[in-house]
């Protein structure tokens, strides 16, 4: 499998439950053979009704209309709008839009 998928780097394994790097290696998983790297398809043509449903939450913005900026707000600020859950960083955005007129 390394000679057709070449050299890959290891990648750090994020997770909310801690894993040590004996329970991982502690995990069966033999590499894929030829026949089973063949066998495999596309996620959109095997589970397509899954796919459909991790789509309609976001996808890649066609024109992007915001530009990526660091910014640094006091802490009881950043508290305050994101008490209010999700959407936070919308809610600052309007709150700027609407102090500065626009």
């Amino acid at each position: 499998m390394n000679e057709r998928l070449g050299i890959m780097k290891k990648a750090k394994v994020r997770s909310k439950t801690k894993f040590s790097a004996a329970d991982l290696a502690a995990v069966a998983s033999p590499p894929l053979t030829d026949e089973q790297l063949a066998r495999m398809r596309p996620a959109r043509e095997v589970i397509p009704e899954i796919l459909a449903i991790v789509r309609r939450y976001r996808g890649p913005q066609k024109r992007p209309t915001k530009r990526l900026v660091s910014l640094r707000l006091d802490p009881d600020v950043i508290d305050h709008f994101r008490a209010r859950g999700p959407g936070w960083q919308a809610r600052i955005n309007a709150t700027l839009r609407k102090a500065v007129g626009i």
